[in-house]
């Protein structure tokens, strides 16, 4: 029996290599895994199940799309010590280079990424792009994925 189930994995993984693997495994690069694990680790709720897509990486930087319930943003992250971190969420201000260079990144990666996530999310229903844009205004945040008090 053990045999039998051997050979159907193995049948099946030379599958995927002959026709190709399915289109959101085939993007799947060891970064954009790791940005979506950190993303779900984050923010994902039994209650409110988060989806991560698309993810664009450029550098040592990314800009991530989520969607959790009806409600939408963008993520920036960084890659610190070779693990990324969120470092803010925002709407649309992520989709645009200026916005980027400010938040740190050179001009060159700042507009490579901004391009990126144009392309990338140019693939998408355009009910997800629309929830990417609720998300209203800018949350930084601290080294573990969570938001600093606000203080008054």
């Amino acid at each position: 029996m053990t045999s039998i189930a051997s050979l159907l994995r193995h049948s099946l993984a030379a599958l995927f290599i002959l026709i190709g693997l399915p289109a959101w495994a085939a993007d799947a690069t060891a970064d954009q895994a790791a940005i979506r694990e950190v993303l779900m680790r984050t923010f994902d709720k039994p209650e409110a199940r988060l989806r991560v897509a698309p993810v664009v990486v450029e550098g040592d930087h990314s800009v991530a799309g989520w969607v959790q319930g009806e409600r939408g943003g963008r993520a920036l992250l960084r890659r610190h010590g070779g693990k990324w971190q969120v470092t803010l969420c925002a709407g649309d201000g992520l989709k645009d280079a200026k916005v980027l260079h400010e938040a740190g990144i050179t001009p060159a990666a700042a507009s490579a990424l901004a391009k990126g996530l144009a392309a990338a999310e140019s693939k998408l229903p355009a009910a997800q792009r629309a929830k990417f844009s609720t998300f209203d205004g800018v949350v930084r945040m601290d080294a573990g994925g969570h938001h600093p008090p606000v203080h008054h």
